[in-house]
């Protein structure tokens, strides 16, 4: 598919790692790897992902979609960082891998992950540990190492009033409607121009 869109790409020996510095440098990166996720959610197999140290990333992302959401974007956090980002965890942690509940936020995570902070200080989590998704979790374990910061912004990757994406063809084409840069399809990395 890829050969045939005409896009440029690579073939990586490791994907997570360079979607982590992508990341790291202020890139939006939207995956597309393995299964499709079932569920209210995308949990980072169908996801657009970004930092989320950017308080107005709600707003030109959410342009960049098409999208009219008023709210901020939830995040992804390492699991084991919890209680380091989110007050009163204790009891929903399994609830919390399939970012379906709501934390208050500590004030260390108001400070270093604003662009996820909800205007009443709560944030919408998926906590993620290694065994659940550990492609994924690689990319936020070195982002991590990069930046200090255990969360990343994870939307799904669709456009507005569409399906989230099934196939590499379409996400190439919300690649490209969205203006967005940067696929991690697999092990292969597009870059778009």
């Amino acid at each position: 598919v890829l050969k045939k869109s005409g896009v440029d790409y690579k073939e990586s020996d490791d994907i997570e790692a360079e979607a982590a510095k992508l990341l790291a440098e202020g890139n939006v990166v939207c995956r597309f790897n393995g299964r499709l996720e079932y569920g209210p959610r995308a949990l980072g197999n169908r996801s657009i992902l970004f930092n989320t140290a950017d308080k107005k990333v709600k707003n030109w992302l959410n342009k960049k979609l098409h999208r009219t959401e008023f709210m901020p974007f939830a995040p992804t956090t390492l699991g084991q960082y919890a209680e380091k980002c989110y007050e009163n965890t204790g009891g929903a942690l399994e609830t919390a891998k399939f970012m379906n509940i709501a934390f208050n936020a500590t004030p260390w995570m108001k400070d270093k992950s604003p662009g996820v902070i909800h205007v009443d200080g709560s944030v919408r989590p998926q906590l993620l540990f290694r065994e659940d998704n550990e492609s994924y979790y690689r990319i936020l374990e070195e982002y991590h190492r990069l930046t200090g910061i255990p969360s990343i912004i994870n939307t799904s990757f669709n456009m507005h009033e569409e399906p989230i994406v099934t196939s590499v063809q379409d996400a190439l084409t919300a690649l490209k409607r969205s203006e967005l840069k940067y696929l991690a399809a697999g092990r292969f990395l597009v870059e778009m121009k």
